[in-house]
């Protein structure tokens, strides 16, 4: 408590000025009046040194410091008076509004009003001259303006901390959209990483360890070209994403991103890498000839939907048909992967999840939905089903 109510180091620097500068003005004989009925001249000291005491705590103590400060003030009225304890108490008046509580900063400048109002008619009334219309000018002068003021700087005040509080407040909002940001980009990039690399590194994992597990030239040749073929394209894609990440550089726009019009190949390849696998894959595409294009971002995903499919099927399907469909039904592409489930034999590629969260997140993303399981087919097998329904209008996308 003794701490709180410390006066301020400015606060002591006035009240010493204010006190030493009225010792001068009395110790030169100058006061602002005469004819008190306290005509002593060192009487006026007591007021002075009660104001520079007031001084003090007009900071910690608005309230006090106005109440005792007005008394001074007007006990120094019947003395002769000093300019330093006037002075002061317009300091006291305009802390007390500055530094005091909302309601006394309200109130404070509309008491003075009516004081200096009431002054002005009563001593007018009294004198019946117009030179007492000064002594409302002094009056006004002394309270109200100091009162004005403080006012004015606290609204300026309030002004700026609301307006650091909204900067520190849109800074902060700024940095979360900013982590958020880069959260999801390094999101997009590991997706769009996973769902290029990984078919191609598959098929250079099952093609390379057939090749060393069976002793056969021709064999290993077939094995080799595939997995150079998947090599040259594992980089081709590579230097797509590279092109993306540097996208306005000086090396130019990159490559378009891929589309379902690149399916066949897709699928193609995805035959030449599962030969040795006894995987046969087909497309069917159901879709109406001639259909509205799908917005970008709709036809990235089905592709990447697909080809990721399309990996998980060469790592752990059994030996069978892997069928690709495509469909479209008002506002919803359908796009459906079905393979084989069971053990299958030969050389295998390990698995980490990754593709089935990152099919998820895309989907999620374009506001469709997705399945990802085993189930029955009609004849009676088990098959493994990826099923995605992926608005076609971009509006939907946004949404």
């Amino acid at each position: 408590m003794l701490t709180s109510i410390r006066p301020h180091r400015d606060d002591v620097l006035l009240a010493v000025c204010g006190l030493l500068g009225g010792l001068l003005l009395w110790r030169l004989g100058l006061h602002t009046q005469g004819g008190r009925p306290f005509s002593a001249p060192w009487i006026a000291l007591i007021p002075l040194t009660v104001m520079a005491a007031m001084e003090l705590l007009r900071r910690s103590a608005p309230r006090t410091a106005l109440a005792f400060g007005a008394l001074a003030l007007i006990a120094d009225q019947f003395t002769r008076g000093s300019l330093a304890t006037v002075l002061m108490f317009t300091d006291v008046m305009y802390a007390a509004v500055l530094y005091g509580t909302p309601a006394a900063a309200r109130r404070l400048p509309v008491a003075t009003l009516l004081v200096t109002v009431a002054s002005t008619i009563g001593f007018l009334a009294w004198f019946r001259r117009p030179e007492a219309l000064l002594i409302g000018v002094v009056t006004g002068l002394v309270t109200f303006v100091p009162a004005i003021t403080g006012v004015s700087v606290r609204n300026h005040r309030a002004a700026a901390e609301a307006a650091r509080l909204a900067a520190d407040q849109t800074a902060r909002l700024a940095e979360l959209d900013r982590t958020q940001a880069v959260v999801a980009e390094r999101a997009r990039m590991a997706r769009e990483l996973h769902d290029m690399v990984a078919n191609h590194l598959s098929a250079v994992a099952i093609h390379s360890t057939a090749a060393l597990s069976i002793d056969d030239p021709e064999t290993s040749r077939r094995a080799l070209g595939v997995i150079r073929e998947n090599s040259v394209e594992g980089l081709a894609e590579m230097r797509r994403l590279i092109g993306l990440l540097r996208e306005g550089g000086e090396g130019g726009a990159p490559a378009a991103a891929p589309t379902l019009a690149a399916l066949d190949a897709l699928v193609e390849q995805a035959n030449t890498n599962a030969a040795s696998s006894g995987l046969t894959c087909t497309l069917e595409d159901t879709r109406a000839t001639g259909s509205d294009p799908l917005p970008t971002p709709v036809e990235l995903a089905a592709y990447r939907i697909v080809q990721e499919s399309l990996t998980n099927a060469l790592k752990h399907a059994a030996p069978g048909p892997v069928v690709v469909r495509l469909g479209r039904t008002g506002e919803l592409l359908t796009v459906e992967v079905t393979s084989v489930f069971g053990e299958r034999p030969g050389p295998t590629a390990p698995g980490s999840g990754a593709g089935l969260v990152g099919m998820r997140e895309r989907v999620a993303l374009l506001g469709g939905t997705i399945e990802a399981g085993p189930g029955p087919a009609a004849d009676g097998t088990r098959i493994w089903r990826v099923r995605a329904e992926l608005p076609v209008w971009e509006r939907k996308v946004r949404e």
